[in-house]
């Protein structure tokens, strides 16, 4: 298990502001499941859904941020476990499009590829494996995603869902897997030990003037679209 707890590049929990956030979490001091639980709560709810410069930046920038998605928030995940001893690996797929649609609208949707990397963690608890996916949407954003989509109970595809249980989708974690975009995965690339090693063999395929239009035009354009919905009164 000790390869599943090192620190790399990319999950860089040694940085003083993530040292510092343990410290004062008192993560250190619960027991396995109350620690993977209230770690993957914080990143979940308290790192807000949004979109970051890039998917391989570390996990002390995404702290930072103070928002992520899927493979950023899958890398702040794993830091924060990692440094409280909590054995993890990154599983890497890509998913349809279609699930941001509504977060990216128009012309950028248009251009956007249709596979989007994708990863969620995979963390070891009582010598077994869990999926934590459902960390990605933070708690506020989803309750106004379904508040203004109250008609739909089953599945939902768009401002960065994919679920068949939209009215209660498995984000809660409890010795269980938990998911929010899974239903639009088209690809499976495998597990990795770290996202250092994702990353070195899968980029998001975008050419370097989309690279450039994403990194300084469109994910603000996205994050926006996300915020008025996650402030929006219904």
């Amino acid at each position: 298990m000790d390869n599943y707890l090192k620190e790399t590049k990319i999950l860089d929990y040694s940085n003083v502001s993530i040292q510092e956030l343990l410290e004062q979490r008192g993560w250190k001091d619960l027991d396995t499941v109350s620690r993977v639980k209230a770690i993957y709560n914080f990143v979940r709810d308290e790192i807000k859904f949004g979109y970051n410069v890039s998917d391989d930046i570390p996990a002390s920038e995404i702290l930072k941020d103070g928002y992520g998605q899927c493979n950023t928030k899958a890398t702040l995940l794993m830091a924060l476990l990692r440094a409280t001893g909590i054995p993890n690996r990154i599983h890497g797929f890509t998913i349809d499009k279609a699930l941001q649609k509504g977060a990216i609208t128009g012309i950028w949707y248009e251009l956007s590829p249709k596979n989007i990397l994708h990863s969620w963690v995979e963390v070891w608890v009582n010598e077994q494996w869990y999926f934590l996916e459902g960390v990605i949407l933070d708690k506020p954003y989803l309750t106004k995603l379904q508040e203004q989509n109250s008609d739909c109970k089953t599945t939902f595809c768009g401002f960065g869902v994919y679920t068949d249980n939209f009215e209660n989708p498995p984000i809660e974690w409890n010795l269980n897997n938990t998911f929010i975009q899974d239903k639009g995965i088209n690809q499976d690339f495998g597990v990795f030990v770290t996202p250092d090693d994702f990353y070195s063999k899968h980029q998001q395929k975008l050419n370097a003037f989309k690279r450039f239009i994403f990194r300084n035009i469109v994910r603000h354009i996205m994050n926006n679209n996300v915020e008025r919905i996650r402030n929006k009164k219904v």
